[in-house]
Formats: C-alpha cells, structure tokens, sequence
C-alpha cells in the first residue's frame, strides 16, 4: 500500500506548502536589541549589586547577552539554531572582551605619549640633564634600539633561514630531530637566560665590555627559533610539482631551492622575519644585562655602553617624577609605533610578494 506524506499531497505553489518549510526567524536587528538590553540589565543589575567597577558590568552584561540569545533564539528558531547562535554570541564576547584591554592601553599610552613627543624630543638625548629634570630626548635610545635589532637581524635571519632550508629540503634522520628539539627548546627560553649566557660568555669568559653588539647577540638567540618556524612552514607550503618540474629539467637541487623554492615563499619568509624583528625589539632584560644604558649618543655598538627603547622606558619610569614618568610613555609611544611599522612593512612585502592569482 502507497502511503504519501500531507507534504507531498500538496501543491507545489501552495500557500500550505511555503509555510511548512519556512521556519521562524529573528529579525537581523535582533541581536543588536539583545545586544543593548543585555548593556542596560548588566549596568542595572550591578548598581542594584552595589558593584562601582564597570569591567563588573561589562562582565554581567555579556553573561546576559549569551543566555538572553540562546533563550530567545531557542524559543523562536529552535534549539539547534540556539546552539549555533549562543556559540556565535561566546566568540564576539571573547574577542570584545580581548580588544577592550588592547584599545584600552593604546588609548592611554598615546594620551600620555603624545605629551612631550616633538622634534626636540626625538633629535636629543639626555647629556648633561638628570633624570629629575624636565626636557631630554630619546635620540641615543632610538638609535641603540635600532642598531641592537638591526644587529640582531643580520645574525639571525641567515641562520635560521639556512636551518629551515636543511629541516625541510634536507632533513632526515636523527641530525633533523635533534635540531628541531633544539629549535623547540630555544622558542621557550626566557630573555633572561640569553642574556645571562652572553653575559657569561661574551662579558665574563672573553673579557668584552658592555656593548650594543652583546645586547644584539642576545636578541638574536630570542629571534632565531622564530625565525626557523616561521621560514619552515612557509617552505612547506610550496608545492612539490614546482621542485619536481624543476628537478625532471635536470636542475640541481641547491639550484632548485634557490630559484625557485625560496622567490615562491619569499612574502611569507620576509614576513616571518619581520614579526621576529617585532618580537625582540621590547625585550629589556638583555639590554639591561648586556648593554647597561648611558644617557649619552654611542653610535658605535662594538664599544661602549648603549641606550634602547626598552631600557630608556624602564629607567625614567622607576624615577618616579612627573617629567621622567612623561618621558617614559613618550617612549612607550614610539616604541610601539616603530613596531607597528615594522609590521606594516611586512605585511606589506607579504602582499607585494605573493604569488599573482590573475591569468
């Protein structure tokens, strides 16, 4: 006996029909009314708490936002629809409540840079004035900070390019494994303890003074394992019918990787360094052990105490005056500007590089 569902008895233009596959939906201005009435209830509920803080508020207010939009979407479009959009509602909660603290310091530190940054500022240094007196400039800690990293980058960068090259055209047997258990161990080393081996070895065994060079040295051992990944996985997404085409027209190998592994992945390596560059540039502890700081313009990283960025920061602000303190996020401020470009720059190169999707 044929048996047929009361859908399928139905016409197909039917007005039965269309209502019986067309769910319930919320409006698209649904989630920007919970949105706002979840910020109401949160600010309400916390006033009526006795809570003064508004991170409290906020706090509340998301939890509301999260169970108002699964109880409401559940109630209207079902529960699998309350799944998906509670989950959804969860990952815009975590990435305000992640952007709030980053906004939230670059906000204050360019409030409080913009204060004392002007040409006088960045063109002089801190001869002959005491960390107590207003006026100064950060010229010899802008200049070691680019010396001490540009250092830094001439070490590392060959280096681990080179080691990405072998891991991932070369690599095989234990040699491979032992290198890239180095490698990992290296990506978790603290500043500190880089520091502490040049120190010891540079400084203590070889009998080197101070200088902008140790300091870099320390940098590049920071920079290197970063270096080495992301190099690594930037050559593993080249294709292998671009080295096997090459190799079928009897090309080296070494001439293959040279030609044409690396200009394929050149964008993501340049990438790779420049966010390596990025890292090491705020790293204070090394400069502080290595470099020592001096509030006069030493050019020359081979010899004599220098000044960075990092270190000029933490020795206003331990001063503890208002014009030292000043200067501090004077420096912060550029600081983070000149990693910010560096950024800029590489995603910049990334896309300048990357391969043409056109025909």
């Amino acid at each position: 006996m044929n048996q047929t569902s009361p859908v399928m008895d139905k016409h197909p233009h039917s007005p039965e029909l269309h209502a019986s596959l067309v769910h319930a939906r919320l409006p698209r201005w649904a989630p920007a009314a919970i949105a706002v009435g979840s910020v109401a209830a949160g600010i309400g509920l916390g006033l009526l708490a006795g809570w003064h803080s508004r991170v409290q508020w906020g706090m509340l207010a998301a939890l509301i936002f999260v169970l108002a939009t699964f109880g409401i979407t559940t109630k209207v479009e079902g529960s699998r629809q309350g799944k998906d959009r509670v989950a959804t509602s969860a990952v815009w909660v975590c990435f305000i409540l992640a952007l709030v603290p980053l906004l939230s310091l670059a906000w204050v530190t360019i409030t409080k840079g913009m204060k004392v940054i002007d040409g006088y500022f960045l063109s002089h240094s801190m001869s002959g004035l005491l960390d107590t007196d207003e006026g100064g400039g950060i010229y010899h800690a802008l200049l070691g900070t680019v010396e001490q990293v540009g250092i830094a980058a001439l070490i590392a960068a060959p280096i681990g390019l080179l080691t990405a090259v072998y891991l991932v055209e070369y690599g095989r047997g234990k040699l491979a494994k032992t290198v890239t258990f180095f490698v990992d161990v290296m990506t978790g080393i603290p500043s500190i303890v880089a520091g502490l081996f040049i120190l010891a070895t540079w400084n203590l065994m070889l009998g080197f003074g101070p200088s902008g060079f140790a300091g870099a040295v320390a940098l590049s051992i920071l920079m290197m394992p970063v270096v080495v990944r992301s190099t690594e996985e930037m050559l593993k997404l080249v294709p292998n019918e671009l080295r096997e085409a090459s190799l079928a027209l009897g090309v080296p190998k070494w001439r293959t990787i040279l030609k044409v592994v690396l200009p394929t992945a050149i964008g993501g390596i340049t990438t790779g360094v420049m966010l390596a560059v990025a890292r090491i540039t705020g790293e204070t502890a090394p400069v502080l052990l290595l470099v020592f700081g001096t509030k006069l313009i030493n050019p020359n990283p081979f010899e004599g105490a220098q000044s960075s960025l990092p270190l000029y920061v933490y020795e206003q602000y331990i001063v503890g005056t208002e014009a030292s303190v000043d200067r501090a996020w004077g420096a912060a401020l550029v600081l983070i500007a000149f990693v910010m470009i560096l950024n800029l720059v590489a995603r910049g190169i990334a896309r300048w590089k990357a391969p043409s999707t056109g025909r």
